[in-house]
């Protein structure tokens, strides 16, 4: 494979196949396994699109650690009297990165008319941005009222707008450079962000460098970020990108790949003894949860004959799967067995001790199937699909459920097919997972909301009462109510199981022992203004 050996950084020279540092610069390296299509953030749909855009460009709002909603761009910001109006003050000392694009190449001073058309054009059909949907019948209107001061009008109240405009998709960018590039705005991107775009040959390597006039600064004063670079790596082998993290020639890698899991992690999600002092081992809560979707519109062809229509059948398909020992076995024990709720942990309506959801329990399992008279030997077989990365849990899964005395068989077809089927209900019992889009429990519980089409409503389920709950939740702008509501709705969806959770994921990280202060997150965001080497 053709490796790019170097290039100009900023008068800098990276030595992209030694891995040397010239002149002490401290460069971040991390590989970019599913490679990156774009680096315009109105099409920023993927993690790995995400992580680069995170580095280039900046939102209004953004997430912290403990995943509430802080300023970045805008210094504050209110509701007016009723919930449907949202202003934002903006700060005075942020500046687009030098670009020719600009009069002299100097990159000029941000204003609020270039939030309202950052805002506006992820709406605009000729754009065709995959995030379009996310002011979907939220937001009346925006508007620029003077250079510092942005105005959001509602349609009707929705507290967790706030989190949506933390996402990448409503990043600022400045017209002229959209101007000036056009469609190869994908490749030349122009925006506030700790580090600016130098150079990229895709399928080869990514390399930005340090903002000199970035705004931010830590709290003794020293402007961000610490990094003079970041170099992205675009291996498509999990084998050769662990080498390379050994090497000392990545800094990290995201996530254990099951070639190596074995070699590096014990059977209880430890570091091997032999790795301790040669990488460190990093985990956090990641909002992310696995599950298996069951169609609840009782009205389609595939559950007219299907036991998967009564409740008290999903509720012993859900009793019947050892979760604690799937995570040990499967899993390497990364990741926590999901016996709460839909939400997981790391958003504040997460509380396993008030919410409990359905723990294994095969005997209690096979009293429901006697219940409802359920005959394996006669029934039609459950079938679940999944798609071929998770053979092995279906496996898993089809065993539990086969000891219990349900009858079921296992379909692996395509990703893309899944979701296909999914979307027009033709699959009745699924794996799917779903990742947080912002930090808002309401982002899992629009899941299940009667009004919504699949996506996001996979399972189509439908209750008026949780209808109602989901409505009082976003309009209700006192934090303690709302995740009262947001818990009631999800003991809802316990009861009447469209969905079991399976696990509550994590971030996992190797990283190299020289990298200091990077701090992972909960929805596994590349965050690299503070690291140092």
């Amino acid at each position: 494979m053709r490796i790019v050996c170097t290039f100009i950084l900023g008068g800098l020279l990276f030595a992209g196949c030694t891995g040397k540092r010239d002149s002490g610069k401290k460069i971040f390296r991390y590989n970019e396994y599913n490679g990156i299509t774009t680096l315009d953030p109105a099409f920023a749909r993927s993690q790995s699109i995400m992580w680069a855009v995170h580095q280039l460009y900046s939102t209004l709002v953004e997430v912290d650690d403990s995943m509430h909603i802080k300023p970045l761009l805008a210094t504050h910001w209110e509701f007016n009297q009723d919930n449907t109006e949202l202003t934002f003050h903006l700060r005075s000392d942020v500046w687009f990165h030098d670009d020719p694009c600009f009069p002299g190449s100097k990159g000029r001073n941000m204003v609020a008319a270039d939030v309202l058309y950052s805002l506006q054009r992820i709406s605009n059909p000729k754009v065709a941005s995959p995030g379009a949907w996310i002011f979907n019948g939220k937001i009346d209107r925006i508007t620029a009222t003077d250079e510092r001061t942005v105005k959001i009008k509602l349609l009707k109240p929705f507290q967790p707008v706030l989190g949506i405009l933390t996402m990448q998709y409503c990043s600022i960018v400045p017209h002229e450079a959209i101007e000036r590039y056009g469609n190869d705005f994908r490749r030349h991107p122009v925006g506030t962000g700790p580090f600016q775009f130098v150079a990229w040959e895709e399928g080869q390597a990514l390399l930005m460098r340090r903002n000199p006039k970035y705004f931010e600064k830590d709290l003794l004063g020293n402007r961000l970020p610490f990094l003079d670079g970041i170099m992205v790596s675009f291996l498509d082998s999990r084998a050769t990108e662990f080498l390379e993290l050994q090497t000392g020639r990545l800094d990290f890698i995201n996530d254990v790949d099951p070639s190596f899991k074995d070699e590096v992690l014990t059977r209880t999600g430890k570091l091997k003894k032999e790795w301790e002092g040669r990488l460190v081992l990093q985990k956090h809560p990641y909002l992310n949860i696995e599950y298996l979707g069951i169609l609840s519109d009782t009205l389609n062809p595939l559950l007219k004959l299907s036991p998967l229509r009564q409740k008290k059948f999903r509720q012993a398909v859900h009793l019947s799967i050892n979760k604690k020992r799937m995570m040990l076995y499967l899993r390497n024990s990364i990741g926590t067995a999901a016996n709460s709720g839909f939400i997981p942990p790391g958003l504040p309506a997460f509380d396993s001790i008030l919410l409990k959801g359905l723990e294994y329990n095969p005997e209690k399992a096979k009293q429901l199937l006697r219940q409802i008279v359920y005959n394996a030997a006669s029934a039609p077989p459950v079938t679940l699909v999944t798609v071929p990365v998770y053979g092995n849990l279906a496996t898993y899964v089809a065993n539990d459920l086969q000891q219990a005395g349900i009858n079921v068989k296992i379909e692996i077809v395509q990703k893309s097919l899944l979701l296909q089927q999914m979307a027009r209900s033709d699959v009745a019992f699924f794996r799917g997972s779903w990742i947080a889009d912002y930090p808002d429990a309401e982002n899992y519980l629009s899941v299940f909301y009667g009004k919504n089409p699949a996506p996001p409503n996979y399972t189509r389920f439908s209750s008026k009462l949780y209808d109602q709950l989901y409505e009082r939740a976003v309009s209700e702008a006192t934090e303690d109510k709302r995740i009262a509501l947001y818990r009631s709705m999800d003991s809802i969806i316990v009861a009447d199981v469209p969905v079991i959770p399976l696990w509550y994921d994590v971030v996992v990280r190797l990283v190299n022992p020289a990298v200091k202060n990077f701090v992972p997150n909960s929805l596994n965001m590349l965050e690299l203004r503070r690291v140092r080497k």
